[in-house]
């Protein structure tokens, strides 16, 4: 089985998270009557169910640009909710760190890999 690299796993963390706040959002949004009902849960929970799926196609080409989308996404539809805003930012600098902290350990993972396979020769010569 394949090692997963650590961005891939700190940003499904986050997502998964994030999944779980949005639907709580929802509620929030739904009690404060925001908008429409239908509206309010219909974005909600599909946003939710977006998000709580997403971790499952990290890795692949295009995925992680659709995370940070995703990202920028949460950060507009806060702008509805009051203290959702505070929550968002806090939500995107977490998906932030985790984007450049998984991808540094995973460098310094590949590097140390590379380093370990090298093989060291050293020749003496005797007079």
């Amino acid at each position: 089985m394949a090692e997963r690299s650590v961005r891939r796993q700190l940003g499904s963390i986050i997502l998964a998270f994030e999944a779980f706040i949005v639907f709580f959002g929802t509620l929030v949004a739904f009690g404060l009557k925001v908008a429409d009902p239908k509206l309010v849960w219909g974005f909600g929970l599909a946003f939710s169910t977006i998000l709580i799926l997403t971790p499952g196609y990290l890795g692949r080409k295009g995925s992680y640009w659709f995370a940070w989308a995703l990202q920028i996404t949460l950060l507009v539809v806060s702008f509805f909710v009051p203290w959702m805003l505070l929550i968002s930012i806090i939500f995107v600098g977490l998906f932030g760190w985790s984007m450049i902290a998984g991808a540094t350990i995973d460098l310094a993972k590949k590097a140390k890999a590379n380093l370990d396979s090298v093989e060291v020769i050293v020749e003496s010569k005797e007079k």
